[in-house]
């Protein structure tokens, strides 16, 4: 039977992961798919061997903590691909971990694809070396990638955001908040902490505490909390209980929330992207140990992390980070978007923009890509 081995990495790459397979699937009905998965993956049509949500941890201080339970996964998953070698196997995302393991493969003769570059044109570019003796194909979302790859000698295809094909180009704002029963004239605010319970731990309290700012200039204001994963769920509701704010915690419907929210705050990561293909105003946050901060600042190349200033090359929206972010700072950035209705105007056309750039029919690019290796 023909398998294609995957390794996912959290709320992302299990979304990634599950459009890789229908894309797949749509052209090799026959196709059989394994590895660390999670739920979207698995409704897809994926055999879990492990849960990608072994390996939602981030950061210096919190890898090292999980860093034994990490090494062994890595070495069975390993072992599992080596006595059952798959036609092509593909890592999605989780950089860190599944470089190692498509080393190991590459060197047994099985074909590695890497979809997602890591970030080495925003920092740690050192990576590339490493890149070209682990992988055997990238596939890379965002078109200046493509050159980067190519003057580095690795096999690479730019295939365009999923997301960007699956995201409308016009979303529907009223139909979201009827969706989730929201009071169609006060503000609707969305809090996304991150899908990984320990930036859901840093993260949540102080968006709630941003949350109670605001409502003081706001009284009507609704907040919107969606769980990215069971795994955080159980703790959002008991902050959000525990807070006496109006908020409503929601199982997943990340993309429900944001639609319907006047203005998005979110942790720096996935969702940013997704945010700005929604069109949203958004405030990006986040906060990590400092030994992790300091470590990462050093090996920065841009002036900003969040995607969506990156791909823009600007400051399109405010980030604040470690020490600015604070309750009072979250709060003014949002109240600042709500008090601005021609740079709300001005920022969803740029976004708009992004979008239609993005959207490369990613499926079918995807399936191209593969289809010499399943061969």
């Amino acid at each position: 039977m023909n398998t294609v081995g995957l390794i996912a990495g959290e709320a992302s790459g299990d979304l990634l992961g599950a459009e890789l397979i229908r894309a797949l699937k749509s052209r090799h009905s026959e196709l059989r798919f394994e590895g660390i998965a999670g739920p979207r993956m698995v409704e897809a049509g994926a055999l879990a061997l492990a849960s990608c949500e072994r390996l939602s941890v981030n950061g210096y201080v919190e890898v090292l903590r999980h860093l034994p339970d990490l090494l062994k996964l890595r070495r069975d998953i390993i072992n599992h691909f080596l006595a059952r070698p798959p036609k092509v196997f593909v890592g999605i995302d989780a950089p860190d971990f599944n470089f190692g393991v498509e080393a190991r493969l590459k060197a047994a003769g099985i074909p590695a694809v890497h979809f997602v570059s890591p970030s080495i044109w925003a920092w740690r570019g050192e990576r590339i070396h490493k890149i070209k003796n682990s992988v055997s194909h990238m596939l890379v979302v965002f078109p200046f990638e493509e050159e980067i790859y190519q003057h580095a000698g690795i096999p690479v295809t730019y295939v365009g955001h999923p997301m960007a094909d699956r995201l409308p180009l016009e979303p529907d704002m009223a139909a979201a908040r009827r969706e989730l029963g929201l009071d169609a004239q006060g503000p609707v605010i969305a809090l996304l902490p991150g899908s990984r319970r320990g930036e859901a731990r840093r993260l949540a309290p102080l968006m709630l505490e941003a949350a109670r700012r605001i409502l003081k200039s706001r009284p009507a204001a609704q907040f919107l909390i969606p769980a990215a994963t069971d795994a955080v769920e159980p703790g959002l509701r008991r902050l959000a209980g525990a807070s006496g704010l109006p908020v409503t915690v929601l199982r997943g419907q990340s993309q429900t929330a944001m639609t319907a929210a006047d203005v998005v705050v979110l942790a720096s990561g996935t969702a940013t992207l997704e945010a700005a293909l929604l069109k949203k105003p958004m405030v990006i946050t986040y906060r990590v140990p400092a030994i992790t901060a300091w470590l990462a600042r050093r090996k920065l190349y841009l002036p900003y992390v969040g995607l969506p200033n990156i791909l823009l090359r600007r400051f399109a929206v405010p980030e604040l980070l470690q020490e600015n972010a604070t309750p009072e700072k979250i709060a003014q950035a949002a109240l600042d978007w709500l008090d601005a209705p021609e740079r709300c105007e001005a920022l969803k056309k740029d976004f708009r923009a992004l979008h239609e750039s993005l959207r490369c029919n990613a499926g079918e690019r995807i399936a191209e890509a593969l289809t010499p290796y399943l061969n």
